[in-house]
């Protein structure tokens, strides 16, 4: 048996043991130990196993993944976050829709600190979503807004997902945060438009808001932000100001969290307990997963497999439009099955020498892959984000009810990749703009 066959088959086993609910980091390595075994014998298994984790996990970019994630999860545990919806509450209630917009914005917010999409759609899927069931907004428009709006949370720094994919792909991690930045925005905006026209065109799914809102109380919410603004400016002035790298800003907000929850004193020993210990198990997740990829990525380097693929592929005479459009229909499947971080992981082995032959840019397409892998997080039957906001409201709806709210949000995600297909440089023009 060849390699290139040896690697087929141990791919093939790889998605059966995906298929049956094998955890997704021990499948990655032991198929990648597996592969090298057969290919080479006992002792270069067993060496890729000791060198290969020693040198992903040795990079001093991915120690920001822990500091970020403690800095989120301080302000989720301390409710720092919380004036973020009240403020957005209170100036945007006069709009259609406007606590469905409302939600948005503190999404987006939340967002900046956690880098989550679940911790956001969790956070304010118990902020808003019984505000808004309250007030008689749809119970659909209600938490389909919440769970999509959750997913801005990868794509507005800080992001996991970046950081994993640049240490993975050599890239940058400020300049696709900067990359990621615009299409969050986008997505924001893209969002509360599609809310304003559904509740022009259907005023009971928000009836508006009858309370009168006086200038005090508007400036009053307002000031309730200062929390989440103070770690956000700090963290981001200092970031792409060029103060601090990437790494250092993790700490830095880490930090800084710490210190804004104790100066709002809201920060407790229980809270720094809950804080620590989901970052500790988060990171750790995160770790074996990526681990297993690496270990991945040096078996099919081995075999051959990436390179014989992208040779087939591009010797059909393939454009890069067409072949971007097929990566873009894998990574749809693949999110209704796989959480973010093991479908990009799994998968990028084969497709980023695959992009990268096409001539594609690679900051580009990072940008792209973190926005399907969170239409992912809203489309079933996984739909990690939709599972989230049932399990935070309780029986106040059905889980088919939630789907069927984000189906609308789904549309709008998928227009907006194509946009991001066809033109480039709504993604390139700020990172290029910043960096050169």
């Amino acid at each position: 048996m060849t390699d290139l066959q040896t690697a087929g088959v141990f791919i093939a086993v790889l998605f059966f043991l995906i298929l049956i609910r094998i955890p997704i980091g021990v499948s990655l390595i032991a198929v990648s130990f597996g592969g090298l075994w057969a290919m080479f014998g006992w002792n270069i298994a067993w060496g890729s196993l000791g060198i290969v984790p020693y040198n992903f996990a040795s990079s001093w970019v991915l120690s920001s993944i822990p500091a970020f994630l403690l800095m989120g999860f301080v302000a989720y545990h301390t409710r720092l976050t919380t004036g973020l919806f009240n403020a957005a509450q209170v100036w945007l209630s006069g709009l259609p829709g406007g606590l469905a917009i409302a939600s948005v914005f503190g999404s987006a917010g939340f967002a900046a600190v956690t880098g989550s999409s679940v911790a956001c759609s969790a956070a304010m899927g118990k902020i808003a979503v019984p505000e808004m069931v309250r007030n008689r907004y749809s119970p659909e428009l209600a938490t389909g807004t919440v769970a999509a709006a959750g997913t801005i949370g990868a794509l507005i720094p800080p992001s996991i997902l970046m950081i994993l994919y640049g240490i993975i792909a050599r890239e940058s991690v400020s300049q696709l945060f900067l990359g990621g930045l615009v299409v969050g925005v986008m997505t924001l905006i893209a969002y509360v438009a599609l809310i304003v026209v559904r509740v022009k065109l259907n005023p009971d799914l928000a009836p508006a808001v009858e309370r009168r809102v006086t200038r005090q109380e508007k400036f009053r919410a307002l000031g309730e932000t200062w929390p989440i603004l103070l770690i956000v400016i700090g963290v981001f002035a200092g970031l792409f100001g060029g103060a601090f790298t990437p790494t250092e800003a993790g700490a830095i907000g880490a930090v800084l969290s710490l210190f804004v929850a104790a100066l709002n004193r809201t920060l407790t020993f229980s809270a720094l307990r809950a804080a620590v210990t989901e970052t500790i198990a988060t990171t750790a997740g995160l770790l074996i997963i990526a681990v297993g990829a690496s270990l991945l990525t040096r078996f099919l380097a081995l075999s051959g497999i990436g390179d014989a693929l992208s040779s087939a592929i591009l010797s059909f005479g393939m454009s890069p439009l067409l072949i971007m459009v097929g990566i873009v229909m894998v990574y749809l499947v693949l999110g209704m099955m796989l959480e973010p971080v093991g479908a990009m992981l799994l998968t990028l082995p084969i497709v980023l020498p695959l992009v990268d032959e096409s001539g594609m840019s690679l900051l580009w397409f990072g940008v792209v892959l973190v926005k399907l892998l969170e239409i992912g997080m809203i489309t079933p039957p996984m739909g990690m984000n939709v599972f989230v906001i049932k399990g935070v409201i309780g029986n106040l709806t059905t889980l088919t009810t939630v789907f069927r709210g984000v189906f609308w949000f789904v549309v709008v995600d998928l227009i907006i990749v194509a946009i991001l297909i066809a033109f480039p440089d709504v993604v390139l023009f700020l990172p290029r703009l910043v960096g050169g």
